[in-house]
Formats: C-alpha cells, sequence, structure tokens
C-alpha cells in the first residue's frame, strides 16, 4: 500500500489533521514541538461517491472502499538537514513516504506557539522545502563520489545515472526541489532508485481556524499558500481546518452534516485530502459489483486490464483472459448491465486494455 506522509513545521496542526484523516486519536497532539517523534501510521478509507449508486444497480448493501496510507511526520525545524531537532530522524520518515502532504498553518492565535515567532505560510513552505533540498544535494553529491570509478570503467548503468546526478545536482544547487527538474520518463526512472526527498509528489494542506472555513478563500495566507503552489510546484492546495476535522471525528454522519452547515460549510475538507493525495499517488479505482458486494480496487494509473486483475488475486492475473467491461457513468444511465450490453455499452477487453478511472469489471480467467 502507498503511504502519504503528513509533514510540517512543528504546532501547524499535523497530527492533529492526521487523528481527523484516520478517525483515531494516536497522534498526540500538544501546543509544544515534537511532541510527535515516532511516526503515526494509520489506514484510511478513500470517500467514493460512486459506491452508493453501484450497490443499488447490483442490488446488495454491502459496500467496500479502497484505502491508502497516511503517516504523521514529527515536525521539522530549520536545519534539519544538519541534525537541529532531531532532523535526520525525521528526514529518514519522510524517505520512505511515497508523496507528501505539507500541513501549512494560515491562521493567528496567541495561544498557540509558533516556533518562528509569527505566521507566514510561504516562509514555512521553504523552511520545509530548503531541508529537503540540503539533504538532497548532500546525498547526490555522495553517489556522485561513489559512482565516479566506475563511470570511468565504462560502466554502463553507472554512466547513466553519473548523467541524470550530474542534471539534478546544480538545479538543487539553485535551492530548486528536484521534482520541478525537466527529465525525461527514462531519466526520471534512473533518478528513482534514489529517493529523493524533494522529488516527491507534494500536496499543500492550508490549515486555517474554524472560524474561518467558511470564507477561506478570502484568506490572504491561503491566496499565498495557493498561487506559491500553483507556481512553484504545480501543485493542489486543499484548505482545511484541522481543529474541525477533529471534532468531527466523534459525530455520526448527520450530526457532522449538521455541524459543519451551521458553520457556513457544504463538506468537511478532509474527504477531498484524501482524494487529492490518492490522485497525487498515481492512484485510479476500478469497482467490481455484484449481488455479494460492491468493492472499489485500487490501480496505479497505466495498469492493464490483467494488472487490475492481479490486485484482487494473483491467479486472475496469470489466468487472464478477459475482462467484461462497461464504464461507471455509463452503467448508472443504465441503470443495469443488461440494457449496457444492449446499447452496445457493456465491453470485452484484453490484455493490452488499460484500466479507466471507473471502470466496473468482471475478470475471465483459466488457471
Amino acid at each position: 500500500m502507498l503511504r502519504a506522509g503528513i509533514v510540517g513545521l512543528p504546532n501547524v496542526g499535523k497530527s492533529t489533521l492526521f487523528n481527523a484523516v484516520t478517525k483515531t486519536r494516536k497522534a498526540e497532539s500538544a501546543n509544544y514541538p515534537f511532541c510527535t517523534i515516532d511516526p503515526n501510521v494509520g489506514v484510511v478509507t478513500v470517500p467514493d461517491s460512486r459506491l452508493e449508486p453501484l450497490a443499488k444497480i447490483a442490488k446488495t448493501e454491502t459496500i467496500i472502499p479502497t484505502n491508502i496510507e497516511f503517516v504523521d511526520i514529527a515536525g521539522l525545524v530549520k536545519g534539519a538537514a544538519q541534525g537541529e531537532g532531531l532532523g535526520n530522524k525525521f528526514l529518514s520518515h519522510i524517505r520512505e513516504v511515497d508523496a507528501i502532504v505539507q500541513v501549512v498553518r494560515c491562521f493567528e492565535d496567541t495561544d498557540i506557539h509558533h516556533v518562528a515567532g509569527s505566521i507566514d505560510p510561504i516562509r514555512d513552505i521553504e523552511t520545509i522545502m530548503t531541508e529537503l533540498v540540503i539533504a538532497d544535494l548532500e546525498s547526490v553529491q555522495n553517489s556522485l563520489a561513489r559512482r565516479a570509478k566506475d563511470a570511468k570503467r565504462g560502466d554502463k548503468t553507472a554512466i547513466a545515472e553519473t548523467a541524470v546526478l550530474s542534471k539534478i545536482e546544480p538545479h538543487l544547487n539553485d535551492g530548486k526541489p528536484a521534482i520541478t527538474l525537466e527529465l525525461t520518463p527514462e531519466e526520471r526512472a534512473v533518478a528513482h532508485p534514489f529517493f529523493l526527498l524533494s522529488n516527491k509528489p507534494t500536496i499543500f494542506a492550508a490549515n486555517v481556524k474554524e472560524s474561518e472555513l467558511a470564507t477561506a478563500t478570502e484568506n490572504p495566507f491561503v491566496q499565498k499558500v495557493q498561487e506559491y503552489a500553483k507556481n512553484h510546484h504545480a501543485c493542489e492546495t486543499v484548505i482545511i481546518s484541522a481543529q474541525i476535522e477533529s471534532d468531527l471525528v466523534d459525530l455520526a454522519p448527520e450530526e457532522a452534516n449538521e455541524f459543519l452547515s451551521e458553520l457556513g460549510v457544504k463538506e468537511s475538507g478532509v474527504g477531498g485530502l484524501i482524494r487529492g493525495t490518492y490522485h497525487l499517488l498515481g492512484l485510479r479505482t476500478f469497482f467490481t459489483a455484484g449481488e455479494q458486494e460492491v468493492r472499489a480496487w485500487t490501480i496505479t494509473e497505466g495498469d492493464t486490464a490483467p494488472n487490475a486483475a492481479g490486485v484482487i488475486h494473483t491467479d486472475f492475473e496469470r489466468g487472464f483472459i478477459k475482462a467484461e467491461t462497461v464504464a461507471y457513468e455509463d452503467l448508472l444511465q443504465c441503470g443495469s448491465v443488461a440494457v449496457a450490453r444492449e446499447k452496445g455499452l457493456y465491453r470485452m477487453e484484453g490484455k493490452e486494455y488499460i484500466v479507466k478511472d471507473g471502470d466496473v469489471m468482471l475478470f475471465k480467467f483459466n488457471v
């Protein structure tokens, strides 16, 4: 299962958000730095509004959503790459995740201490990114030194790695994250095994006060984060109120909706954050639907029909024959598989078929 790491400076709401996303109280939340030391891990259900309509069509009451894993990583501080604030340990935790959710504080509150003494979300983002870039630069320079002799001897792997690392080094030296460097798909494949921290896909979570959530788009801190994320990382910003999300954990769905309505908010930000992170990881969903259950399954973008079959069971992939497939929107419009088949929307796909997000599938196999 792919993992997303929740990172940020101390006291920005990381652990509170983790508890809300995972619907647990696993992470300690306190008004002092480093209340989280060892990372907390939680499996999170991915909200998907397509499941209930599919269950009605399949005439089943059993719905099984798909999941991803979130990791609450302790707060980073300036100088982490040199070991400040237990930095090396925390950087190693970031290295182990597949994507980053960076929580950025976008509210003033004199009762909640900020390690820098003031609220400046862009400074906070750049503090985190600088530490990741510094750690990566050291890693790249060490890797280049280790491969120098093999490259001189004509080792093809070492030559390819040296070429890519030599492109990445000056980019990092300019203070830019590796993910913003233009590389070919082949070069990215060469760079991947080095697990560079600043090369991980990132989404920003702009954390606002409870009283400001309904008007958060007018918050100047939020606007700065959105602009920075778009222009410097070409990535998404999700607005959340970690405290509200934490309060919602103990409420029934109806009570939660009523609470949000009173705040002037249509839906919780956590759902959008989970879905955004899911897609950030390059994950997509296909469905199986029958009288026993409707179930969402996770695949990676670009997976073929046999790959998808293998997610259910390795025998399905090994003995794959074909996949009976209908797009979710087509099935919803038709109201049944029979009508979809009559209209020619229910297809037979072979081994080369690239599964699309929302495909409803039935696999035929022989082992």
